[in-house]
């Protein structure tokens, strides 16, 4: 069974959509997916999967049975533990001799945005922040702090017309570490 990962956009941020990782992993685990792991409170949830379902539908499951069970909306993206690696691997920023590793993140994207879109923010300057897009993935420096930066999820959302959510890089490391 392939190892898969959970990104939960915008629980337990400043006392809103409130979900306790037990009560998380337990949802997890009545869906049927193995070997839930949860990492921190922002909603990182690794597990296995006998369901031959697309990550797109997982993360639609995951969605309806966070509002059935919570009553409110949660955004998921579901990512392979091999899939997560690629993208940290692929970081263009990640390696630089003077890059600070805490100004990294990484934004999920639900799919691959549409060309058109995608040429209307490359054309953007956000200087001194920079992104990068491959795929489904955006990798962003942000030079200040990142909740400083105008490079945040709802921009992304509101640009490409789709779902978004970002993590910083020390934590996109350590979900790979714990999805090997």
């Amino acid at each position: 069974m392939e190892k898969k990962v959970a990104i939960l956009r915008g629980i337990n941020v400043g006392g809103k959509r409130k979900i306790l990782m037990a009560d998380l992993k337990s949802l997890f685990e009545d869906l049927g997916y193995k070997e839930v792991l949860t990492y921190i409170q922002s909603g990182n949830v690794i597990f296995t999967s006998e369901n031959k379902t697309t990550e797109i539908e997982m993360a639609d499951l995951i969605e309806q049975s966070i509002k059935s069970e919570f009553g409110f909306d949660v955004p998921v993206i579901v990512r392979t533990a091999q899939e997560l690696n690629n993208t940290f691997k692929n970081n263009p920023y990640y390696g630089q001799a003077d890059t600070d590793i805490s100004k990294l993140h990484i934004t999920f994207l639900n799919k691959e945005p549409e060309k058109e879109n995608l040429e209307k923010i490359q054309a953007l300057d956000f200087n001194p922040d920079k992104f990068a897009v491959e795929g489904k993935d955006i990798f962003i420096y942000c030079d200040g702090k990142y909740h400083q930066s105008k490079l945040t999820n709802n921009f992304f959302e509101g640009k490409l017309q789709t779902r978004a959510t970002t993590r910083n890089l020390k934590t996109v490391a350590k979900l790979c570490e714990l999805s090997q």
